[in-house]
């Protein structure tokens, strides 16, 4: 079988199209990449969707913990508590069991327990939490003068933050939620290890890395192709994220205007 032939095979095998069987012996190069590729479809799904949906939550969340109402104040404080504090695996595996409880009482939360919908909920809550932690700090940071601006023009209420205060949350909160989404990306591996079960081994790429692995006995080939995928997959979240926070610091004289880089931690 030629390498075109694999990838039409299983270019698109995680979401149901294409060869029913995975291979099972004498693997070749081109399988492993093909495979893994495909599991990424599922990574960029979970990630995209938990981000896009975690924006509006966790602006609502930071908004919230600044809130004079205690009750929204406590409950704000309580939800990041909760869902910084402990481990996403476990939020992952106690989210399954509690969606089996729910489909078993109410069939109308089957949906919940395929890992689709369930683990989307439970990426969805916890990137909201790590996220409204991140634009709480940076309504704090908020200048006085801004404000103090904008009560001078007349702005007040809904306008003054659509037009001063959010700008200026998302521009001094912009670094920190890059690293934020980067790290959304390399949490969604964890949705196949965690309680969500992969039908018909339709899963992630780290669950077909970690099939070649085992059935090669050699984890040196596969794993380096996942990590290569998520390394291009983070310059590209990177530079879309770069593209945004260039946007959004437009108004800033460019001397001024913090870039977006690719920094290597050695330690961390």
């Amino acid at each position: 079988m030629s390498c075109w032939e694999t990838i039409a095979d299983y270019g698109l095998r995680s979401i149901g199209q294409g060869a029913r069987l995975l291979p099972k012996t004498d693997f070749t190069l081109c399988q492993q990449f093909t495979l893994i590729g495909s599991g990424l479809i599922w990574n960029i799904y979970f990630g995209v969707l938990a981000l896009i949906s975690g924006f509006f939550l966790s602006t609502a969340v930071a908004l919230a913990k600044m809130s004079r109402v205690t009750v929204l104040r406590k409950t704000a404080e309580w939800f990041i508590f909760l869902f910084r504090g402990s481990p996403l695996f476990i939020q992952f595996f106690f989210a399954y069991f509690l969606f089996l409880s729910l489909k078993s009482a109410i069939p109308f939360f089957s949906p919940l327990t395929s890992a689709w919908l369930g683990a989307l909920v439970v990426l969805f809550l916890n990137t909201s939490a790590y996220a409204g932690e991140i634009f709480y700090g940076a309504l704090c940071s908020i200048p006085r003068g801004d404000i103090e601006a904008a009560d001078a023009y007349g702005l007040t209420g809904w306008n003054r933050f659509r037009r001063v205060v959010w700008p200026t949350m998302l521009r001094l909160a912009w670094p920190a939620y890059t690293n934020e989404a980067i790290f959304m990306f390399h949490a969604t591996t964890l949705v196949y290890f965690s309680g969500f079960p992969a039908w018909q081994q339709k899963g992630d790429a780290l669950y077909y890395a970690s099939y070649f692995a085992d059935k090669t006995f050699n984890p040196f080939i596969p794993y380096p192709i996942l990590a290569g995928y998520f390394i291009l997959l983070t310059l590209a979240v990177i530079s879309l994220f770069g593209a945004i926070g260039k946007r959004l610091n437009r108004h800033l004289p460019s001397e001024s205007r913090r870039k977006t880089r690719l920094r290597i931690n050695l330690i961390r």
